[in-house]
């Protein structure tokens, strides 16, 4: 404890023989009981304050209470269990779209982001490739596949393959690239 929790008790706060018996929070007010019996209530929206006499008190609060009860406690059972909230009429409320209801956006976010996160960081290094001339035929890379077996089978020479595809390191074929491969039945007289 604190060193001046004692301050915020109501033996020191309340006049000698005035016991705290309820809240109604409708009202957002304090009930109190005198050792003759009197009822009191207390300022609006304040724990303590100025009391003012009443002649009863909402329904909210319990008439009897005894000193060893707890005002700010649950009402439980010997067994620990505490009751669902329920309405005016005695029925439990029931939140519409259950326990995930509430983390909806949470999810929805999280999915945005991964969305964001997915166009941003993979589709950009999809680039579509150029198209091969007319005089080519496109071939895409096998694994194990070099310039030289790519030409070789395809009936045309290394530097045929080299003078249609400038860009391609032949030292650095990966497997799905695309080269432009020479077509023998056309004649490449021009550099490209």
């Amino acid at each position: 404890m604190g060193r001046w929790t004692q301050y915020d008790e109501d033996d020191y706060r309340l006049p000698e023989g005035m016991k705290r018996i309820g809240y109604d929070a409708d009202s957002g007010r304090y009930y109190f009981r005198d050792h003759e019996g009197s009822l009191y209530k207390g300022p609006e929206g304040s724990e303590f304050g100025e009391l003012t006499l009443v002649s009863d008190i909402p329904a909210s609060i319990p008439q009897e209470v005894d000193d060893d009860s707890d005002l700010e406690a649950a009402p439980t059972r010997t067994d620990g269990y505490s009751g669902l909230a329920v309405d005016e009429n005695g029925t439990r409320y029931h939140p519409r779209g259950g326990a995930y209801r509430t983390l909806f956006p949470f999810f929805l976010i999280i999915a945005v982001v991964l969305l964001l996160v997915w166009r941003l960081v993979l589709l950009p290094t999809r680039v579509t490739p150029v198209p091969c001339p007319s005089t080519t035929l496109p071939y895409i890379v096998q694994p194990g596949d070099n310039c030289w077996d790519i030409a070789n089978s395809h009936n045309s020479s290394l530097d045929k393959l080299r003078i249609v595809n400038p860009k391609v390191d032949c030292d650095k074929l990966m497997p799905g690239d695309r080269v432009c491969v020479p077509d023998e039945g056309m004649s490449i007289s021009v550099r490209f």
